[in-house]
């Protein structure tokens, strides 16, 4: 059945499956969220640039690994501190899910097409992967900002610093107030730059090493295949996307002016120049297993929502589906289901004739 349809185009409509659904499970963003918070702590240590400012924080942290970091965040500010900054986060979701998908299936349908074969070619895959992740960032730039500030608060508290915000709505007031509408979208370029790494690599490996698997071992198109393909391309796309994401956390929580000028970098090439001059090349790196591991974590957790809902988009029971991802909505968040159920409406159309015919 799989070579009857085609690796290619079967990874082409898998890609926005896995990409949108795995997004929007809720549970799964809300148990690996501390990973994303131990991850930009780790990318904040020894931030050479804070010595310009005569700023003693590079000084005295402690430079603790993945582990270390995260205990120290409970230990020193409060266990539930390892979800600090987790409500932008979901609402980052939200717009980078939908303008993912809605940008990467415009661009499979409208602009590339399918070839006369009927297959989707791998290196279409690949570019319309990379312009969806760059779409969907760029819109959701406003909620990683205020998220990356918020998972630093902690931080700024045991340093006896003020603290920049009282929750997440005067967050987004105060960044608009000081920046304007351009305030929300510092650390653009960097963003894009990692969303556009990690779809490639994430797609390509994906792909790559599961038309290996099914093709040169006993494996068949099934959960562990999709697991081993999940494993390795977090891998790949951690790699090539985590110093883009060091360098996207340091501009967006460098300390401002009243205009929201940026006083230690003047641009991303700056931020990364300063950081190998003042640390060295795998400062770049920090941060990168718990980024990792959160990717794997990911890939896995696709494996179980794909499997189930591809059953019930097979069974007619697209309800229930709706149902069951409505339930999955944390209830402080009620104001977003309407829009998930749109976005899940819109992928259901787009897909089901595409899984019903496996």
């Amino acid at each position: 059945m799989l070579r009857k349809h085609g690796l290619n185009s079967l990874h082409a409509n898998d890609f926005c499956f896995r990409g949108t659904i795995s997004k929007i499970f809720f549970p799964k963003t809300s148990a690996t969220f501390p990973l994303d918070l131990t991850k930009t702590r780790l990318q904040m240590q020894g931030e050479a640039a804070l010595a310009r400012l005569g700023d003693s924080a590079r000084e005295s942290a402690p430079y603790r690994g993945m582990v270390r970091t995260a205990l120290g965040i409970v230990q020193e500010e409060g266990f539930l501190k390892l979800w600090q900054g987790v409500t932008p986060a979901i609402y980052r979701h939200v717009v980078y899910s939908g303008g993912r998908m809605v940008t990467y299936e415009h661009l499979r349908e409208v602009v590339f097409g399918k070839s006369e074969d009927k297959h989707y070619p791998l290196w279409k895959s690949v570019i319309g992967g990379m312009m969806a992740g760059v779409v969907g960032q760029f819109l959701a730039n406003p909620t990683d900002l205020v998220k990356v500030q918020m998972q630093m608060e902690g931080k700024r508290k045991l340093e006896g610093k003020p603290l920049r915000f009282r929750g997440v709505h005067h967050a987004f007031a105060k960044i608009l107030s000081e920046g304007g509408i351009r305030g929300l979208w510092a650390g653009w370029v960097p963003n894009i730059q990692r969303a556009a790494l990690v779809n490639m690599g994430d797609l390509t490996t994906y792909d790559t090493v599961k038309h290996y698997l099914v093709l040169n071992t006993p494996l068949e198109d099934n959960i562990t295949t999709h697991g081993l393909s999940s494993l390795c391309s977090g891998l790949v796309a951690s790699i090539l996307g985590t110093p883009a994401d060091v360098i996207k956390s340091r501009i967006m929580n460098q300390p401002r002016d009243k205009q929201g000028r940026g006083l230690l970098y003047k641009s991303s090439t700056d931020c990364l120049i300063q950081a190998v001059q003042g640390e060295g090349f795998m400062s770049l790196y920090k941060g990168f297993l718990p980024s990792w591991l959160r990717m794997v974590t990911s890939g896995f957790s696709f494996v179980f929502v794909f499997f189930v809902l591809k059953l019930l988009l097979i069974c007619k029971y697209f309800p229930l589906s709706l149902l069951v991802f409505s339930m999955a909505l944390p209830p402080n968040h009620n104001s977003f289901s309407f829009l998930y159920l749109f976005f899940l409406f819109s992928f259901y159309l787009s897909s089901e004739s595409c899984y019903l015919s496996w």
